[in-house]
């Protein structure tokens, strides 16, 4: 990663947790309540979600522009979901072996070539949840083998047809709209192999 400008210097008095409680706990997550005090010294209650596995997502590139997308129903938000292949790797564990799992159970693809191209916190307001995305390449087919609770879809597509979907809001999850436009700007800052980004630019 590139060092920070020097106006992203911090300011200002740090939040202060003075105790907290656990509310819920099960094998994926946290809740804990927490008495804080605000950087601008007032007393608050806060609430923490906290996740026990970090978040991967890979973005699946092939060598003729396209990229490999899974579709799922969602849980939370009782919708339909197209995603890039995503997953959780336990805190402890390397993020890369975790994403390279996912990337195999989901989708069977193998990748000859990993490069990390994004950390992120992925709703910083009410959880500590942070995610590590990747750009694979250099795939080749395998056997998919989804856990017990996933029905998935696969499509390839178009990379510029992913992304115009995901920017248009048809694919709202925020690691797979993130990780799209990285690649994107990787491909206009001359990051990826000049064939390969005339094919990601469209």
């Amino acid at each position: 990663m590139s060092q920070k400008p020097s106006w992203m210097r911090s300011h200002g008095a740090p939040w202060k947790s003075t105790g907290s409680r656990a509310v819920y706990d099960n094998p994926w997550l946290t809740v804990s309540e927490h008495d804080a005090v605000s950087p601008t010294g007032r007393a608050a209650r806060y609430g923490v979600v906290g996740f026990k596995n970090i978040a991967t997502g890979v973005v699946p590139l092939h060598e003729d522009g396209t990229v490999t997308l899974v579709g799922q129903n969602r849980f939370a938000h009782r919708d339909y979901s197209w995603e890039v292949p995503e997953g959780g790797a336990p805190k402890g564990e390397d993020p890369l072996k975790g994403a390279k799992r996912e990337l195999r159970e989901e989708t069977g693809l193998i990748a000859a070539d990993w490069s990390l191209i994004l950390q992120a916190q992925l709703s910083n307001s009410v959880t500590d949840e942070v995610a590590y995305g990747y750009l694979a390449t250099g795939l080749k087919a395998g056997k998919a083998a989804p856990d017990e609770t996933e029905d998935l879809a696969i499509a390839r597509v178009p990379f510029r047809e992913a992304l115009d979907a995901a920017v248009a809001g048809h694919m709202p999850d925020m690691l797979t709209l993130a990780l799209l436009l990285r690649v994107h700007h990787m491909a206009v800052q001359g990051e990826l192999p000049h064939g390969l980004a005339r094919l990601v630019l469209g």
